[in-house]
């Protein structure tokens, strides 16, 4: 067989994995959803939370809320298997709002598993609050920070440049009077403060199950396309080696 038929063949076969595999550690991030609201609104907000690990499970979720452009009200979603505290909190420096001055408001929701729970590898789990009044301001950032069975704590709280590219680990952003980075799309209607039902667990982890199996089959057959190519090389030397 053609040796650069092979390396050819193999190069093709491991790009193919790379893009299938890529996809899948771009979007395996803590989204809020939606992640614009209208000024004065109150919105139910959905934070989406994958878990990353492939040998641990998350068994706690914290998130910051805005201090300097506080929230009045929050409220949780019950959560089977899970304990919620809403922490309320005297602010650093009063606020002026259009209701008066704001001295004490909720500053962090804390969601912690049962014993026995987590969100196990390959899942994911969405954790609902309604909050409002959504302040008029341009965008609020949502640091979230995400514990593992095995004691690791992944920090969501980068700020998402105006031009839309992406840290390695963006905070959750509910968007006001700005709009979405560019490469977030369009922005469209302003959702407010519609329930989103969380989708059902079975479905969550078969949709995850299959992006991984994607994932990980591509890097197999980019693996198996050089392991091929080597093995016909070396063939291929060892016939046309001059003999003794």
């Amino acid at each position: 067989m053609n040796t650069r038929f092979l390396l050819g063949a193999a190069a093709t076969v491991a790009a193919t994995a790379l893009a299938l595999s890529f996809p899948l550690a771009a979007s395996a991030h803590v989204r809020v959803n939606p992640d614009q609201a209208q000024p004065g609104s109150y919105a139910t907000l959905t934070f989406k939370v994958p878990t990353e690990s492939a040998t641990a499970g998350t068994v706690k979720l914290e998130v910051d809320l805005p201090t300097d452009t506080p929230f009045t009200s929050v409220s949780y979603q019950p959560l089977t298997g899970w304990t919620t505290q809403v922490v309320t909190e005297k602010l650093p420096k009063p606020v002026k709002t259009d209701d008066g001055t704001i001295t004490e408001a909720p500053v962090k929701v804390t969601w912690t598993a049962d014993p026995g729970v987590q969100v196990a590898p390959g899942e994911f789990q969405q954790f609902v609050i309604s909050a409002g009044a959504v302040p008029d301001t341009g965008s609020v950032l949502l640091p979230t920070h995400q514990t593992y069975s095995d004691g690791t704590v992944v920090d969501w709280d980068e700020k998402t440049p105006a031009d839309g590219k992406e840290p390695e680990h963006p905070a959750p952003t509910l968007y006001i009077d700005d709009a979405p980075p560019a490469e977030d799309g369009a922005a469209g209607p302003l959702v407010t403060s519609a329930p989103t039902a969380p989708a059902p667990a079975a479905t969550s982890a078969a949709g995850n199950a299959v992006a991984i199996g994607l994932g990980i089959g591509g890097l197999a057959l980019g693996a198996a396309a050089l392991i091929v190519a080597v093995f016909a090389l070396t063939r291929r030397g060892t016939a046309t080696a001059p003999r003794g």
